[in-house]
């Protein structure tokens, strides 16, 4: 084994058993060399491979940002509520609706609905788990279709009273993910701690009879979350 491999192997295992801390930086680099007797391009080799593979990010101006890898598994391929995914936490988990409007669908969401003119429901709600602020959902929501909508089902479950209250059947989703700057906004509304970047998904689901009824951005904090998918290869 090289030495830089030694020397990630070293770090990867005190980041493993939390001797380094989640969301604390790592030593500097000269600090670094003189722990292990090695030149500045073996810990710059090491630390590129703790890059790699997703355990630090380096943050300009003050290091190596130790990640923290306990991230909950978000699934991409099915239409699950947030309500739905928090019985697979085992967090405290709270839903603050910051935001309940019914208004008259912008121009710029009326290719996202479907809509040329028409009431939609308009919500914003921040994910709080174990204290921290690391999810910001924006709905959009067809007025025509889901009606009688109440800030209570906001802070409950949309897709819980749209099935049981409604009786409409809720089938498929179509996802985009990209990952994006956070504005001034976002970071004010999320604790980002040191991270400039969440990861966006955009959503638009749609009813039984393929009636687009939702449009969603949802932004996370990158340490926190992880999208799982089953793939099976097919040949195009």
């Amino acid at each position: 084994m090289s030495k830089y491999q030694m020397i990630y192997q070293d770090l990867l295992d005190k980041i493993k058993q939390r001797v380094i801390q989640p969301n604390t930086y790592l030593p500097s680099e000269n600090e670094l060399m003189k722990q292990y007797g090695a030149s500045r391009d073996t810990v710059r080799k090491a630390l590129n491979l703790l890059l790699q593979n997703g355990y630090i990010q380096k943050n300009k101006g003050k290091g190596s940002l130790v990640l923290d890898m306990d991230r909950i598994a978000f699934p991409v391929s099915g239409v699950t509520s947030f309500k739905e995914l928090q019985k697979t936490l085992h967090g405290d988990v709270e839903t603050i609706v910051n935001m309940f409007l019914e208004e008259e669908i912008p121009n710029e969401l009326k290719e996202d609905l479907y809509m040329d003119s028409g009431k939609i429901y308009h919500i914003e709600r921040i994910r709080k788990i174990d204290g921290e602020k690391v999810i910001l959902d924006t709905d959009y929501l067809n007025g025509k279709v889901v009606n009688g909508l109440k800030i209570e089902h906001a802070k409950n479950s949309l897709y819980e009273y749209i099935e049981k209250e409604l009786g409409l059947k809720i089938s498929f989703a179509r996802k985009e993910i990209t990952v994006v700057k956070a504005t001034q906004r976002e970071k004010q509304l999320l604790d980002m701690l040191d991270y400039d970047l969440l990861v966006c998904v955009k959503s638009y689901t749609y009813l039984e009879d393929a009636t687009l009824f939702q449009y969603t951005i949802s932004k996370h904090r990158p340490d926190k979350f992880r999208f799982v998918d089953f793939a099976r290869r097919t040949e195009l």
